[in-house]
């Protein structure tokens, strides 16, 4: 393997070079230090660096560039694609790294590259201030604001790349740098839907908004075979709906023994997801039509402090558990998408399984498609697909059931895709010209500048012209 070809004199001196810990095969702490969160990547890569701070990353990058080793850099949560890990190549561990800091009265917070929303969340509702994150609170900050940021304040706030005042990072050549509008702008630009294709993010600075402390939620579930008429008045309802309300709605078995009664527990089901990011006295009301769409089989809604509110899928992706998402850019929900998108989810292989469909709009669509390289303004509605499950022996089946329903569902969609839901790496070539557009060459400029050699390809790649 790799870490062969380098020589013990080598990786003494790397180890001496940094602050964090330096693990390779055959350390006690190995196999620990290349597990991700999806329980299908296994992979072994030659080193694993655990960085402390800005000087082991530069280090870190050097090292690999002198070696010739691939690097793949790993944040603080986790990423379906396993892009934080690589076979015979230099993982960049960041997750060391979870220093938040809140300036409450700028309303700004300066987060590093391995923290997670629970660690924002933490520090800036202290504040009664929050800035878009994701919808499971151990998600990474970095993987998910440099591939957009598809959270449960988006409606009003915007994606988190919305609210990404500056960046941090260190170059392919082991320059640091700082990013935003006013200095490497077209990298800002690039870095804000662009993924980790340009440089090892270590800090992000975050516009912060006045958000709870209390937030009123809706979660309500429906039967399924009640689905076709739910989602059809759901559409009528976000049509309407101001852009405080942002909801998610899934349809699978998700068979909850503490939510559901045993005579429906196995049943398929809808269930939809919301939160008000105004006064939550006003928010009970505008989410209360999410409440009546039929006779619910189960109604959790209520108001609660919004950094509990954010941990409320946790439980549902454990570490170690098996996992395969897809995702496309739905142009509405015509009866006949609603059908088909009832089908897949009936006919899912796993009972964990879902599929699920994002309200897109409000401030996503305010921003203009050319002031970030995020590429999914245009939608009205987010289509997730997700396999989950737990035996190896299904793998096949839940990967097959995933890509099938995405063919299917393209006849619903332009077959751009939110690339933080992209499936495996090897699936995404195409994908990923699809997806930017026009874009694309803007952001292959942008690559050529500051990667030409394309250091930084373990994820959704941008090559570069050379």
């Amino acid at each position: 393997m790799g870490q062969l070809t380098l020589g013990d004199e080598r990786i003494d001196q790397f180890r001496s070079d940094v602050n964090g810990d330096v693990i390779r095969s055959g350390d006690g702490a190995y196999d620990d230090a290349r597990a991700v969160w999806n329980g299908m990547i296994d992979r072994y890569p030659t080193l694993i660096v655990r960085c402390r701070g800005t000087a082991d990353v530069i280090r870190s990058v050097d090292f690999a560039r002198e070696n010739g080793l691939r690097v793949a850099i790993r944040g603080g949560g986790h990423n379906v694609a396993g892009t934080a890990v690589c076979d015979d190549g230099l993982v960049i561990d960041l997750s060391e790294m979870t220093g938040v800091r809140v300036n409450p009265d700028e309303r700004k917070a300066w987060v590093q590259a391995g923290a997670t929303w629970a660690d924002v969340d933490h520090e800036t509702q202290a504040f009664g201030l929050a800035t878009p994150g994701g919808v499971v609170s151990d998600t990474g900050v970095a993987g998910l604001t440099l591939g957009g940021g598809i959270g449960h304040l988006r409606c009003k706030y915007g994606l988190t790349c919305d609210n990404l005042a500056s960046v941090e990072l260190v170059t392919a050549n082991g320059e640091f740098l700082t990013a935003s509008r006013d200095e490497h702008s077209e990298l800002f630009w690039a870095l804000r839907g662009g993924g980790g294709n340009f440089g090892v993010v270590t800090d992000f600075e975050f516009d912060l908004h006045p958000v709870g402390p209390d937030v009123a939620t809706c979660f309500v579930f429906y039967p399924g075979d009640r689905a076709a008429d739910c989602l059809q008045a759901y559409r009528e309802y976000v049509s309407a709906a101001p852009d405080e309300v942002s909801t998610l709605t899934s349809l699978g078995t998700m068979p909850d023994e503490n939510l559901f009664s045993e005579d429906v527990v196995d049943d398929l089901k809808i269930g939809f997801l919301g939160c008000y990011s105004g006064p939550a006295s006003e928010g009970e009301g505008a989410l209360a039509p999410l409440r009546e769409l039929a006779e619910p089989i189960a109604d959790v809604s209520g108001t609660v402090p919004y950094a509990e509110f954010q941990r409320t899928l946790d439980e549902d992706y454990p570490s170690g558990m098996r996992y395969y998402w897809k995702s496309l850019y739905l142009d509405g929900l015509s009866e006949p998408a609603i059908d088909r998108i009832r089908y897949w989810a009936d006919t899912a292989p796993s009972p964990l399984a879902t599929v699920d469909i994002w309200q897109l709009g409000g401030a996503i669509a305010d921003v203009g498609v050319d002031e970030s390289s995020f590429a999914g303004r245009h939608a009205p509605f987010l289509l997730g697909v997700e396999a989950n499950w737990q035996d190896p022996e299904r793998d096949d089946a839940n990967v097959e059931w995933v890509r099938d329903c995405l063919a299917d569902m393209r006849q619903f969609s332009d077959g751009s895709v939110y690339l933080n839901f992209p499936g495996f790496l090897e699936d995404n070539d195409e994908l990923v010209q699809t997806t930017f557009g026009a874009a694309y060459e803007r952001l292959v400029a942008v690559k050529d500048k500051y990667d030409p050699e394309n250091r930084f390809d373990v994820n959704q790649n941008i090559k570069p012209s050379t």
